[in-house]
Order: C-alpha cells, then sequence, then structure tokens
C-alpha cells in the first residue's frame, strides 16, 4: 500500500482501522486524494450542523440597573462523520473562545472563559469573570458566540489540523434591566396590599 504524500514516514498503524485491518484511500489517484480532501475540508467544517450551546443569565429576565449580572454558556466538543471524496472523514469541533454581546453596545472577549452558574443568594452582588453591569434601564438582546477549531483524520488515520475557524452565535436572550426606588411605608404588603410598591400597584 502506498501512503499519500501528506503522510511523513507513513507506517500501516497510521491507517489501522479499528477491525485491525489495513485500510488505504480509495481513488483513481489515491497519492491526491488526502490534499484534495484538505482544500476543502474547512468549508466542510463550517457546514457541519454544529450545535453552538446555549447563553444562561442569573437573574433572568429581570436583573437591576448597576448591579452585576451573571452571564455563562455552555456548549461541548462535537464530532461527526462524513464521506468527502468518497472516503470516511471524521471531524470533530472543539469549542475553544467564547464573545459575549450584552446588547447595550459592550462585549466581552474573545474569553476561553465558559462563566459558571452561581448561587442564588449571590445574584447581583458578585461579579464573575464573564459579568455585566448595564447603566441604563431597559430591554437588552444578549447572545454569545463561540469560535470552534476542529480536527479530522481520513479512514481511520491520524488526526490532522483544520486551517481555520467556526464561528457560531447562539439565539439571543433579552435581558430586562429595571431600577430600584426605596420608600419608607407603613404597612407591609401582607398587611395593606395597595401599599407602595407591592406587585400590582401603581408607582406614588
Amino acid at each position: 500500500m502506498k501512503a499519500p504524500k501528506a503522510v511523513t514516514n507513513p507506517t500501516f498503524t497510521d491507517w489501522q482501522p479499528v477491525d485491525g485491518k489495513p485500510a488505504c484511500l480509495y481513488d483513481a489517484e489515491p497519492q491526491n486524494v488526502l490534499a484534495d480532501i484538505a482544500a476543502r475540508i474547512l468549508t466542510d467544517f463550517r457546514q457541519l450542523p454544529v450545535n453552538p450551546g446555549t447563553l444562561q443569565a442569573q437573574p433572568l429576565p429581570h436583573t437591576l440597573k448597576g448591579a452585576p449580572t451573571n452571564l455563562y454558556t455552555s456548549t461541548t466538543e462535537q464530532s461527526f462523520n462524513v464521506t468527502i471524496l468518497g472516503q470516511t472523514v471524521h471531524l470533530t469541533a472543539i469549542p475553544t473562545s467564547y464573545t459575549y454581546t450584552f446588547g447595550d453596545g459592550t462585549t466581552l472577549g474573545p474569553t476561553p472563559a465558559t462563566g459558571y452558574s452561581i448561587p442564588q443568594s449571590e445574584w447581583l452582588t458578585t461579579d464573575t469573570r464573564t459579568s455585566h453591569a448595564y447603566t441604563d434601564t431597559g430591554n437588552y438582546p444578549a447572545s454569545v458566540t463561540t469560535t470552534f477549531t476542529g480536527t479530522y483524520s481520513v479512514n481511520n488515520g491520524p488526526p490532522l489540523p483544520i486551517n481555520g475557524t467556526l464561528n457560531l452565535t447562539t439565539p439571543p436572550i433579552t435581558i430586562q434591566v429595571w431600577k430600584t426606588e426605596r420608600a419608607l411605608v407603613a404597612d407591609t404588603c401582607e398587611q395593606n396590599p395597595q401599599s407602595w410598591g407591592c406587585p400590582g400597584t401603581e408607582p406614588q
């Protein structure tokens, strides 16, 4: 068996599938197949149905003006098997960095930080690496763009890096930013449901 020219010091173990039988590239000109796949692999990589993950916010949907709102994302490494030029190609998409768009004209990233969930008792008081404080009230569409790098292997061969990246953005979530007001009241909402600040009452 003759390996493609792009493989340095080839051995049968480089091209041995899980069933233990030697594998080869099959084409009229097998020496060109790996180069042809490499020439188009980025295009195929960017067409994969990679899940961009999700964006979470604490608290949600309402947060307070000037307070830290914790945002974090979750996504995973994802693998796909496809056929390219008659060959079986295994591709892996690896999340490597994240760009947070907060919806008020500010962004964070690219950063390797995915962020993380924090206890409810820490909402609005704890700054995290991916938290954001809104300076004005309003409704803001927040999202995160994940940058994936990738590898591919042909017919169970060694993994090769993909020269390029894939950027995917989550659907936006709406963060409603409110402001707080303080006042002295004579009764609690249980004692007087119509008291200032109680649910369903109009601001005075």
